[in-house]
């Protein structure tokens, strides 16, 4: 039995209720600056879409040369290998979602079409699993460990079926917050393992696309993947967790759920500063360089903050700490691709 049919029976924990308090209202919000800051906003769905693409990739081991990144996410150029190609078939998949979301039912033939595009039509893309395939883990001292037992692939296509019937049904009924739904629909959807390989993506693009048709488009301006990927130890932790004794109904479905509400609220709160950051659109672009620098806890390289800016090129950044190296707001220690930089936590920043 599925997370969802399991909902109308299970009491909902106080840190849960907190969660979609704090999320009504910032959605909300989130009507309130669509409306007022139109001009704010078109900063931000670009370098949302490059985080999305390579953070969601990333996870799953998936990579590319920093200097190639914006060719591949927002380029036509060739690409050199299947890593470029499934990043561009995840930036596809994401630009379905954002241009079509309210109109894209939640469907089999919808995740079937977005597994083909996030696998950039590779292999068995878009297809279920053919055979078995149980969840891995692999340590680093080389041992490995079945970390959960998915449905087999003779009975996935009906699992599929229960899902859908019972996400359309928590909508009707409404015996289930929404929400709650979309998160406990995750959790079943990762459990069941549809496809061989590009379940965690796909997983990433069902959520986006359900936010959208809940109302919450924060997808749209903050990246939900590269939050997931910041957060990819409890992301484990919770799946873990919630998924022990699925198969038997009697799994606490609770932790994931609340790590995934914590995601989308943690979007909002960063989606609200960057609004109130962003003065102009040529503001924000400094302002996302000065995020990613005040993160900054130890000395760090240009590359890692190149790396937390897809999008953004390097002698803007080498420029932008130039001058924060004469206010004295950042110390530089080396010359070159090797200096490390260290961000002054007692002076404030401004943007360029």
């Amino acid at each position: 039995m599925t997370t969802l049919l399991l909902g109308k029976k299970r009491n909902i924990p106080a840190t849960t209720a907190w969660y979609l308090a704090d999320l009504g209202e910032a959605r909300g919000k989130q009507e309130l600056f669509t409306k007022q800051s139109p001009q704010r906003l078109k900063v931000l769905p670009e370098h949302a879409l490059i985080e999305s693409a390579i953070s969601s990739n990333r996870i799953e081991g998936v990579t590319v040369d920093q200097s190639r990144v914006k060719a591949v996410v927002l380029g036509k150029s060739l690409l050199h290998d299947r890593d470029e190609q499934e990043i561009r078939g995840y930036r596809d998949a994401l630009k379905l979602i954002h241009e079509q979301g309210p109109k894209l039912a939640i469907s089999e033939k919808t995740m079937v079409r977005l597994h083909r595009l996030s696998r950039a039509n590779i292999g068995d893309a878009g297809k279920y699993k053919a055979k078995d395939s149980d969840i891995i883990e692999r340590s680093p001292d080389g041992r490995v460990r079945v970390r959960f037992n998915t449905v087999s692939a003779r009975k996935t296509p009906a699992a599929m079926g229960e899902l859908i019937e019972a996400w359309r049904d928590s909508l009707d009924e409404r015996a289930v917050h929404p929400l709650i739904g979309m998160a406990a629909m995750n959790l079943d959807f990762l459990c069941i393992h549809p496809f061989h390989d590009g379940n965690g993506r796909v997983s990433r693009l069902l959520l986006l696309l359900q936010c959208y048709h809940l109302g919450f488009e924060v997808g749209r301006f903050i990246s939900l993947e590269r939050l997931i990927e910041e957060n990819k130890d409890r992301y484990y932790e919770t799946l873990e967790q919630s998924s022990q004794s699925w198969h038997e109904g009697k799994h606490d479905p609770w932790p994931y759920i609340n790590y995934t509400l914590y995601i989308l609220k943690a979007a909002y709160r960063e989606f609200e500063e960057r609004i109130k950051q962003t003065k102009s659109p040529k503001g924000a672009k400094a302002e996302m360089v000065l995020s990613a620098i005040r993160k900054q806890t130890k000395e760090f390289k240009l590359t890692d903050i190149e790396a937390a800016c897809p999008g953004v090129g390097r002698e803007w950044i080498r420029s932008l700490l130039a001058d924060l190296k004469r206010e004295g707001r950042v110390a530089c220690r080396g010359k070159g691709p090797g200096a490390r930089w260290r961000y002054n936590q007692n002076k404030r920043t401004t943007s360029k």
